[in-house]
């Protein structure tokens, strides 16, 4: 079963400004419909050094060509770490084995810059990962649809961003709702929060 365009919308509403916080561990490749992505490992992925529970760390997602890459940089490391290509970070602190998960949120300036980092992207997982990114993004009111149209046997969504005026193309990969279970899921690992 496809999903279907939203309704056009002219409310504004503020978005959501939410807490940075932790992330999963380093991406591996791509599995079928989208990444595979642990939980923290509790090392740099600079130095190699242990980051024990409830020190404070950076996580970082960025792009490679195997798949979104999430790695966990300890503080004296972060000025030498490369930065290029970073679609986001933010600081958190190291959970405790024992802890359980609570529910953490990424700053919605994170997700847009994915969201709009992706927007060239023709590989099918990254479509469909994007395009679960998008509809999170239009429920938190941040993405707005403006309207769609048929191109090459598939409906673009055309959608902005709030309180810009550029126009984005969002392709609607027609996920099955267990399509969009799996890539919801796997965007939660990587944001460790449940969509």
């Amino acid at each position: 079963m496809g999903t279907a365009a939203p309704e056009q919308t002219n409310q504004a509403t503020p978005a959501n400004k939410s807490r940075k916080s932790a992330a999963p561990g380093a991406a591996g490749a791509p599995r079928s419909g989208g990444y595979d992505v642990p939980r923290p490992a509790g090392v740099c992925g600079v130095t190699g050094r242990p980051i024990p529970p409830g020190e404070k760390y950076i996580a970082a997602v960025r792009e490679t060509p195997t798949g979104l890459e999430r790695l966990d940089v300890s503080p004296e490391a972060w000025e030498t770490f490369d930065r290029a290509n970073l679609l986001g970070f933010w600081q958190t602190v190291m959970p405790r084995p024992e802890q359980k998960q609570k529910k953490m949120f990424v700053d919605d300036e994170v997700l847009c810059t994915l969201f709009e980092r992706l927007a060239d992207t023709s590989e099918p997982a990254k479509v469909n990962f994007r395009f679960v990114l998008g509809l999170i993004l239009m429920r938190k009111r941040i993405v707005l649809f403006e309207t769609s149209r048929q191109e090459e046997g598939r409906d673009v969504w055309v959608v902005r961003l709030k309180g810009r005026e550029d126009r984005l193309d969002l392709v609607d990969p027609k996920l099955t709702e267990s399509q969009v279970a799996d890539v919801s899921q796997q965007l939660g690992e990587i944001l460790n929060e449940e969509l």
